[in-house]
């Protein structure tokens, strides 16, 4: 007989290398006032996972926690208060970032309002990659540099988790993508709308590009910095890493006469729904990297290590 009271969740007791990862069994959670509790049918695995697995002094301290961020599957329970869900929708969405992670597990809770219904386009492991990513694509170009028609971006790191779902929301909005990526990879992007690919190892980017209108950044440091050149008078910069809240980037973008933000992606009702309107339309789609069953947390935490991927990591739960 299930214990229907227990869960089985990928923990961890210390910082570290992939093998700090173990499947342990957990209390399965009850949503709260405003929760609700998700069975968790698919789970994106990102850079911000196997950072905080890791890396000392980040968001959540010290282990043990269970990571995760993205989540696709199915209402199991709502808490009091929900009107938006019942028992049985399938949804997807961001739990809260950064303290409200533990998606890699069976079973999850958050706000009701960090969802949206799934697409039902798209199977669980195709929505579950998208969350995290795709929000911060979104508040990065739409809600942050407001980007319009006919205006002129630049996505570095266009193949990646973030950037390959940057370029086709940008393309949605009617502008003019510019891509970075290394030659292999250039097919990629441009089938993903890109108008112009380039090679970061072999171009000189910043003297290259010079008239954009919003260039988004997950690079960082003096990266952020040189990038500021390819924007034209106005333009703006938004970086995807806190370490550039320094006051040099800030000096340099008002020299350049651009801005430059910083930003941390949040839980987002809207831009769930806005995401899933453009999944549902056709215009977004997440590249699936890697799939893993829940129990091979590991594996994907490998590959992910190597920085060489192109797409997103999913864990399966069954």
């Amino acid at each position: 007989m299930n214990d229907i009271t227990t869960m089985r969740a990928i923990s961890q007791d210390v910082l570290g290398g992939p093998e700090v990862l173990k499947e342990v069994r957990l209390p399965r959670p009850a949503p709260g006032a405003g929760e609700v509790l998700v069975r968790v049918h698919a789970a994106g695995v990102n850079p911000t996972d196997w950072k905080h697995r890791s890396i000392p002094g980040l968001f959540l301290g010290e282990p043990p926690f269970v990571l995760g961020w993205d989540v696709s599957g199915v209402i199991e329970a709502t808490g009091a208060g929900v009107t938006l869900f019942k028992p049985g929708d399938e949804v997807f969405g961001m739990l809260p970032y950064p303290y409200g992670a533990g998606s890699h597990a069976e079973y999850v809770t958050g706000p009701a309002r960090a969802f949206a219904p799934k697409p039902a386009t798209v199977d669980h492991v195709q929505a579950g990659a998208l969350p995290l990513a795709a929000l911060t694509a979104w508040q990065a170009l739409v809600d942050t540099a407001r980007l319009e028609a006919d205006q002129r971006v630049l996505i570095h790191a266009a193949a990646g988790g973030v950037g390959h779902l940057a370029v086709q929301i940008a393309k949605a909005r009617g502008a003019h993508v510019i891509g970075t990526a290394s030659t292999p990879k250039h097919d990629f992007v441009r089938a993903l709308g890109a108008d112009e690919v380039l090679d970061y190892r072999t171009t000189d980017i910043t003297e290259t590009v010079r008239d954009a209108d919003v260039v988004l950044d997950s690079q960082g440091s003096d990266h952020a910095i040189r990038s500021l050149r390819s924007l034209r008078p106005g333009g703006i910069l938004v970086s995807l890493r806190l370490d550039d809240g320094n006051p040099a980037l800030t000096r340099e973008a008002a020299r350049h006469g651009v801005r430059a933000e910083i930003m941390l992606v949040e839980d987002d009702h809207a831009g769930m729904a806005a995401i899933a309107r453009l999944v549902a339309d056709g215009r977004l789609r997440a590249e699936i990297a890697g799939t893993f069953e829940l129990a091979d947390a590991a594996k994907a935490h490998e590959l992910g290590d190597t920085g060489r991927t192109t797409g997103k990591l999913v864990l399966t739960v069954r």
